[in-house]
């Protein structure tokens, strides 16, 4: 009997080392109440709730410890493991061009067609890349850890992954993870910005209702974005070609079924996907770092840049534009390609302060260019720092 008892007391002496109460650590502990928080603002606040619940979950997956010596292969860095094989579409880069070949078939590019010169408002707002790039160089970051970091101020999730993961591999959980954070809390982040920067009579400007786009606009505009965007930068090929593809799809009227493929089961797929793997990557050993605290600052400062550019350009663009022709500064922030948040911000705001007056199909012109843009910004900082 008395060996039996030291038996069972040995196996479950070893059982126990095998158990998350006995690897657990403070990282852990703080990176599952991380998880427990995205989702939180996820069903409770309704903040991008298809990215934040997969992200979320994929946050407690990922830090549910066990002990690396035991030889479980169940980890996301352990080779071979399930985990580690669906984090491949991650660090291979192949998830963020299905994404965008989802985001391509769902887009309206048609408030931009009627309106060529909202393409600026989307090119101003990439200045949150650009100036986030120079403040993380002159913090010591590394050329191409700053170009990845950089991305976060474009406001698109798959870019800064797809980024991330040619320029800096080791920092992509963070990046990836700050940048869906601060899509998520897009409403909360711009409206102080877009209310600080512009008076009532700005905010109560009415612009003219956009001309209808024609079918054949609809078809030539992803062709001849695809070869001016590319001809200038080829390196931005795997996103760009994968946008105008899969919104030829969708305006050409005769692949209706690849289109609904594209903007539905495919593109949820890899959000879950995506969402999972990208928080389970945040392992507290790999994430609770100094670096990543770094990163999320200068995420935070960048699409405070990014909106700020956006918003006062509108502004300076009107002082040369005719009185009829002139653009209500409230779009400004659409321009980061937060497709359709930063969108419905605009006509939120815009509604506060006049309830007939409806900038959403105004702002859209200048949302889809900022997805334009931040994907033509990744291929320059790609082609420069590669």
């Amino acid at each position: 009997m008395g060996e039996f008892i030291n038996f069972l007391t040995n196996n479950l002496a070893d059982f126990w080392t095998y158990t998350g109460f006995a690897n657990a650590t403070t990282g852990h502990l703080i990176m599952i109440l991380v998880g427990l928080f995205f989702i939180y603002l996820a069903v409770a606040k309704e903040f991008e709730p298809m990215l934040l619940i997969p992200i979320g979950f994929g946050i407690l997956i990922g830090n549910i410890p066990f002990n690396t010596e035991a030889g479980l292969n169940v980890g996301i860095y352990e080779e071979g493991s399930v985990l580690n094989i669906l984090y491949q579409g991650v660090t291979s880069g192949w998830y963020p061009p299905l994404i965008f070949l989802g985001i391509g078939a769902m887009t309206d590019f048609s408030a931009l067609i009627s309106n060529p010169k909202l393409l600026l408002v989307g090119a101003a707002a990439q200045f949150g890349i650009f100036g986030a790039y120079m403040i993380a160089m002159a913090i010591g970051f590394e050329p191409s850890q700053a170009g990845a970091i950089a991305i976060i101020g474009g406001a698109d999730g798959p870019t800064a992954i797809f980024l991330s993961s040619k320029l800096a591999p080791n920092l992509m959980g963070a990046i990836a993870v700050s940048a869906y954070s601060y899509m998520a809390l897009v409403p909360v982040i711009q409206p102080p910005i877009m209310r600080l920067l512009t008076t009532k009579k700005e905010r109560l400007m009415r612009m003219p209702t956009p001309r209808k786009v024609s079918h054949t606009e609809k078809v030539i505009f992803p062709i001849v974005g695809l070869l001016l965007t590319c001809f200038l930068v080829p390196s931005g090929l795997p996103l760009l070609g994968m946008l105008f593809f899969g919104n030829l799809l969708k305006e050409s009227g005769v692949t209706r079924r690849l289109a609904e493929t594209a903007r539905g089961p495919l593109i949820d797929t890899i959000t879950i996907l995506l969402g999972v793997t990208v928080g389970a990557s945040t392992q507290a050993s790999e994430f609770l770092t100094i670096d990543s605290i770094l990163i999320f600052g200068l995420g935070a400062l960048s699409f405070v840049i990014a909106t700020t550019s956006g918003v006062l350009f509108v502004k300076l663009f009107n002082l040369i534009l005719p009185k009829h022709k002139r653009i209500n500064p409230l779009i400004g922030n659409a321009g980061v390609s937060a497709v359709p948040d930063s969108a419905r911000i605009s006509q939120t705001v815009g509604l506060e302060y006049d309830p007939t007056n409806y900038l959403l199909m105004h702002a859209m012109g200048p949302n889809v260019a900022g997805v334009i843009g931040s994907a033509v910004a990744a291929g320059i900082l790609l082609g420069f720092l590669m």
